[in-house]
């Protein structure tokens, strides 16, 4: 899971935690968090903050915008 934030957004402060929580919770699942201020070059597409991106086997399978802890749980376990 692809977690991209920007350093100064509220909502992203906010759900980072959680994040960090269900690094814990999904062992099998890789995540990565990406602050879009200090890698412009590579995050240059995201329209909206914060973006959790999901990858099987290189490709993109799904991606949710905005926060919310239980639906991030919920893509999380989908994705597991």
């Amino acid at each position: 899971m692809l977690s991209e934030h920007k350093s100064r957004c509220r909502v992203c402060s906010e759900i980072l935690p959680a994040f960090h929580r269900l690094s814990n919770n999904f062992p099998k699942l890789s995540f990565v968090y990406a602050d879009i201020d200090e890698c412009p070059e590579t995050t240059q597409h995201i329209r909206y903050t914060p973006t959790f991106q999901f990858f099987r086997d290189g490709e993109k399978v799904d991606e949710m915008y905005g926060a919310g802890e239980e639906r991030l749980r919920d893509r999380a376990w989908l994705h597991s």
